[in-house]
């Protein structure tokens, strides 16, 4: 199977999931983790139908940013519940706020269709993440500071964790599956 074919079968599958007790579960998990307990700037994303939620975790007293996108280029923004929203090109609710240096991020929870055992994921195959990760520590050097690399986590039902998706050169590896089992 192809990355399309791929892509296909993670959306029927999804429609068949009761997404709302599986983010519910997931979040849990993640207000478990130490490196979540340590980190103080989140990035999260605003779901698409039938897309993990983890706006909740807004409610935790933790610094909050949401992706913007700008011509081919994901932006870090700033967000905290109540903050004006607007609607992207591609139909998916985006901050107003400015964006701030990637480089501040502790957490970047990455959205994906599908994830394989090593840890490969299947985005909606524009590449706006594989682009924003490739970038982080490297683009956006922190002036006179020792910071490590963010923790990238993609939260993710079960259902759809396989053995091996295709993979380019250019699709960026992230560090923990994180599913509600």
């Amino acid at each position: 199977m192809n990355k399309e074919d791929f892509r296909k079968r993670a959306k029927e599958i999804r429609k068949s999931l009761d997404m709302e007790k599986i983010s519910g579960e997931i979040i849990v998990k993640i207000k478990s983790l130490d490196v979540y307990k340590k980190a103080q700037n989140v990035m999260i994303f605003y779901p698409l139908k039938n897309e993990i939620n983890l706006l909740p975790l807004l409610k935790d007293n933790k610094d909050f940013y949401l992706p913007k996108i700008k011509d081919d280029n994901m932006l870090v923004c700033p967000y905290k519940i109540g903050d004006k929203m607007s609607v992207s090109s591609f139909k998916t609710q985006e901050p107003t706020s400015e964006p701030v240096n990637p480089e501040i991020l502790d957490i970047i929870f990455i959205p994906a269709l599908m994830v394989d055992k090593n840890f490969h994921r299947l985005g909606y195959g524009k590449g706006f993440y594989d682009r924003f990760l490739g970038k982080v520590g490297i683009i956006y050097p922190v002036a006179h500071q020792q910071k490590a690399n963010p923790i990238k986590i993609v939260p993710i039902p079960s259902e759809l964790i396989t053995d091996k998706l295709p993979a380019d050169d250019f699709d960026k590896t992230f560090d923990i599956i994180l599913s509600e089992i």
